[in-house]
């Protein structure tokens, strides 16, 4: 897919890079790409999201634990529209570690999450990624994310 990318890359091609899917899939549309550096993609927040039914019934929240799978579903968009990869092969990204997680301000039912991931190094089929979540220009989440991969 290097060979060719077209901004914005929609839902539909994310799905062929992830293999997320309804209701995990968290990333919408990447937005802005510097292969091997940065991307940033958008996750919009509606109401229809199944974890509102719980999180909290009257008064919705999205989880935590859900912006930073989205900043590293975003990482893993990053490496997979970096790379050339081998047609029938689809390597998987899978989340290793998380370090200096913040969170300063909720996510709700309405707000659309800006993903900044920034690529710091590689070793060993890992990725080392600074990421941050930003609502209305305001940063809502930050983390460092280790993410491994391995081929399928």
């Amino acid at each position: 897919m290097t060979d060719a990318i077209t901004l914005p890359v929609t839902v539909e091609q994310i799905q062929e890079l992830l293999p997320h899917r309804y209701p995990f899939l968290l990333v919408d549309r990447v937005i802005e790409l510097e292969p091997g550096k940065s991307v940033v993609a958008i996750k919009n927040v509606s109401i229809n999201e199944p974890f509102f039914q719980g999180h909290f019934p009257n008064h919705p929240v999205m989880p935590g634990v859900l912006v930073i799978e989205a900043m590293a579903q975003a990482a893993g968009t990053l490496i997979r529209l970096s790379t050339e990869n081998d047609p029938d092969s689809k390597p998987l990204f899978y989340l290793a570690k998380i370090d200096k997680a913040r969170f300063s301000a909720k996510v709700v039912p309405g707000d659309q999450l800006r993903l900044e991931v920034t690529l710091k190094r590689t070793l060993r089929g890992m990725g080392l990624f600074n990421a941050r979540a930003l609502v209305d220009g305001n940063e809502v989440a930050s983390c460092e994310l280790m993410c491994a991969g391995r081929a399928e």
